[in-house]
């Protein structure tokens, strides 16, 4: 959100918290909009690491899991997805206990549907419009049930003992590019590999079917995520999980093989940066003789990274002409001195 809009609501009475006690954050993410607020009375929740360590560098006490504790009010940043939005607002309001409930989100992120739908499940006060979004506050309908609404995030079975959830990369079932490139993987992928960015464990589950693979570490950086591969995948004693940015995990040993289908967006925004970096990290993590696999959609522009980082990159499917690129990346360079 702009970092402005919280402290203007909070000048304008559109955002009401209570004068004492400790007070929930749900998905905050950039630690100058919570500059208005009390810090010594905040306890913010952030699954993903990148942004958890931003706000922890920043001062904040932050945690990847939501407490079973009772606060005086809650602040609730709104996810994209519409159902995790929903289970995020209800457990701000049964962990607030009876308190206020600040909502803040953007336009694209469903802020005017959040509103019309809590309008009919308690009192909404002045609402702020500010930079595409809206911030209010809702003082929750004692009689309100809330239960469908929190419920709304838990865990769904996708097929071979997988899960997904609301707010996952892919919530309703397997990427069709990891799927691309869970086909094209090598029979005799073997020894040490990674998954960067394993999201809920799709392409994981397709390594482990590898009898030859030793060890697989699955690197993904929302940890309710992680946790949903690790509810997946936990019964293979090959598998270990890394709450981490793939684009900074670091690894002693190295790895034989990685295995990766970047993200690519911030937000709504598609940025190939983030790709690019997942590239360096996979040359960086892999030995002398190991390959990074790779599935992209046609149009990112990858090839000037993979040529950098690597001296031998070839089609893994030369036959395969779909909407993505099956790529297959060897003897990874030193990285560059700055």
């Amino acid at each position: 959100m702009p970092t402005d809009r919280l402290s203007a609501a909070l000048a304008s009475g559109a955002a009401l918290l209570p004068p004492e006690g400790v007070i929930l954050l749900l998905n905050p993410v950039d630690p100058g909009a919570l500059a208005a607020l009390p810090r010594d009375r905040l306890r913010a929740v952030q699954p993903v690491r990148p942004d958890h360590d931003a706000l922890a560098a920043a001062g904040f006490a932050v945690t990847p899991l939501v407490p079973d504790d009772r606060f005086t009010g809650a602040v609730v940043f709104l996810p994209r997805s519409r159902a995790a939005a929903r289970m995020a607002v209800a457990r701000a309001v049964r962990l607030a206990a009876g308190g206020p409930v600040v909502v803040d989100g953007q336009k694209t992120d469903g802020i005017d549907a959040m509103l019309r739908d809590l309008r009919t499940r308690g009192r909404v006060g002045e609402v702020l419009s500010k930079a595409h979004g809206k911030t209010f506050t809702l003082a929750p309908d004692p009689g309100a049930d809330w239960t469908a609404w929190e419920a709304a995030g838990q865990p769904v079975a996708v097929g071979d003992g997988l899960l997904t959830a609301a707010g996952a990369f892919s919530a309703d079932g397997p990427d069709p590019a990891s799927v691309a490139l869970a086909s094209a993987l090598p029979a005799r992928l073997s020894g040490r590999v990674a998954d960067l960015g394993a999201g809920w464990g799709y392409l994981s589950r397709a390594i482990l079917t590898r009898p030859e693979v030793t060890e697989l570490h699955l690197v993904e950086a929302d940890h309710a995520v992680l946790d949903l591969a690790r509810l997946g995948l936990a019964h293979d004693p090959r598998a270990r999980f890394h709450w981490a940015d793939a684009t900074r995990f670091a690894d002693a040993q190295g790895f034989d093989a990685v295995v990766t289908n970047p993200p690519f967006h911030r937000g709504r925004t598609t940025d190939p940066d983030l790709g690019r970096a997942f590239i360096r990290a996979a040359a960086r993590l892999l030995r002398p003789s190991g390959a990074l696999f790779l599935v992209a959609n046609r149009h990112l522009p990858y090839e000037a990274a993979l040529a950098e980082a690597f001296a031998e990159v070839a089609d893994l499917d030369p036959g395969h002409r779909g909407p993505f690129k099956l790529i297959r990346a060897s003897r990874p360079r030193p990285p560059a001195r700055r």
